[in-house]
């Protein structure tokens, strides 16, 4: 049997950023924690990324992921959208890098893929695949926490994939 992974989710937002930790052991996977992490948008821009900073940062000791993964963002005509998700994606970059924890991302279609075996799945679908996975009594109250489970999932799965191909 490997060695357990522990794997964090992030789903970057400078207003709502959500994290999920899960630890994969053998077959077995479970729910470390998860966090949603709000900032008022009458705070100072620079508050709010430092409130992301330390919340990312606490997540991260607290769990010792061996992969931090992010989903990859694509906005083409989100232009001041794009800008804040961005910042939020760089203090978690930061956060993992003084850590020394490697990170990985996966688009949208990837985690829908790699959970419900579809693109085309919808938001729902995913977020019972992240209940069922992790045998979850009901659903993470915040999509945003849903969607950094649903990547440190899907970032197993693709470990799974890669092991098996050799």
């Amino acid at each position: 049997m490997s060695a357990p992974l522990v794997v964090v989710g992030l789903d970057p937002g400078l207003a709502n950023l959500g994290l999920g930790a899960v630890r994969e052991l053998g077959r077995e996977v479970t729910l470390l924690g998860s966090a949603l992490v709000r900032t008022s948008p009458r705070s100072p821009q620079a508050e709010r990324l430092l409130a992301l900073y330390q919340a990312t940062e606490a997540f991260i000791l607290a769990h010792r992921p061996g992969a931090l993964v992010i989903e990859g963002q694509y906005f083409h005509q989100q232009r001041d959208l794009a800008f804040k998700v961005g910042q939020a994606v760089g203090v978690a970059l930061l956060a993992a890098a003084r850590h020394g924890v490697p990170v990985f991302e996966y688009g949208p279609l990837q985690v829908k893929q790699a959970l419900v075996g579809s693109g085309r799945a919808s938001k729902a679908q995913v977020t019972f695949m992240v209940r069922a996975m992790l045998r979850l009594p009901h659903s993470p109250d915040s999509h945003h926490v849903a969607d950094a489970l649903a990547l440190a999932l899907t970032h197993l799965s693709y470990r799974r994939l890669q092991e098996a191909v050799g």
